[in-house]
C-alpha cells in the first residue's frame, strides 16, 4: 500500500525546465511543522530543497523567502553577514501568517561563487576590500546566482502569486522575468553588527539592496 501510493506521487515529478522532484516528507522545526521537498536539476545535477508549511496550492501573495545557500552563515553562525538571521526570520513570519515557503537554494553560496572561493573573498576583505571588489579581485563574478530552480518550484507548488521576503530588487526582476507574480515585496532587514556593518553599507551602496538600518 505505502509502496503503491509512493509511486503514484512519483508521477508528479515536475517537468518544467529540467527541475524534478524527488522526495517529500514532514519536518519539524521550532518554527512550525513543515513540509521538506527534495529536487534536483537534472541538467547540472544540484539538488534543491523547498520548505512548505500549511496550505499554498491555488493561494494567491504566498508569503516566500527564496534564500541562497550560506554554509558560513546558515550553519556556523558566521557574523560576517545576516544570511543566518535572514533565515530564521523567515520561519518565524511564515509561522506568524500560518503558511509560505522557503525555497533553499543550494550553489549560491558566495552569491554563486562556491564556498573555496568564498573563503579566499573572506581573506581578501580581512585585507580591506569589500564584498564587491574582492570578488573582482579573484577574477570571479559579484552575483552569478540564477532563479531558474525556484521559479520552478513556485510552478510545481502551483502558487498564484508571492508575496517575497527580500531586500534585494534583482531577486524580484528575476522571479518576474522567469513568470513568477510577485504581488509584494516585504522587507527582512536584520539589525547590523560590527562584524558585518560595512558588508551590508557594500550591499546598499553598490549592489543596490534596500537596506533602511544601513547608513
Amino acid at each position: 500500500m505505502r509502496l503503491n501510493k509512493l509511486a503514484s506521487v512519483q508521477t508528479a515529478a515536475i517537468e518544467s525546465g529540467s527541475l524534478r522532484w524527488k522526495a517529500s516528507a514532514h519536518l519539524p522545526t521550532e518554527y512550525g511543522q513543515y513540509r521538506l521537498h527534495a529536487f534536483v536539476d537534472m541538467h547540472s545535477g544540484q539538488e534543491q530543497i523547498a520548505l512548505v508549511l500549511g496550505e499554498v496550492s491555488g493561494q494567491a501573495r504566498v508569503l516566500t523567502r527564496v534564500h541562497s545557500e550560506c554554509l558560513t552563515g546558515d550553519v556556523f553562525g558566521s557574523q560576517r553577514c545576516d544570511c543566518g538571521e535572514q533565515f530564521k526570520r523567515s520561519q518565524q513570519l511564515i509561522q506568524a501568517r500560518g503558511n509560505g515557503i522557503i525555497l533553499y537554494l543550494r550553489g549560491h553560496e558566495g552569491r554563486g561563487i562556491g564556498i573555496s572561493n568564498k573563503v579566499q573573498a573572506y581573506d581578501l576583505q580581512d585585507t580591506g576590500l569589500d564584498t564587491v571588489a574582492a570578488n573582482l579581485a579573484l577574477g570571479l563574478p559579484v552575483d552569478q546566482r540564477a532563479y531558474d530552480d525556484a521559479a520552478s518550484m513556485l510552478q510545481h507548488f502551483e502558487v498564484k502569486s508571492i508575496e517575497l521576503l527580500s531586500n534585494n530588487p534583482d531577486k524580484s526582476r528575476a522571479l518576474t522575468r522567469l513568470g513568477i507574480m510577485v504581488e509584494a515585496v516585504t522587507p527582512l532587514e536584520i539589525a547590523s553588527n560590527p562584524a558585518n556593518a560595512d558588508y551590508l553599507a557594500t550591499k546598499k551602496h553598490r549592489l543596490g539592496h534596500h537596506l533602511s538600518l544601513v547608513p
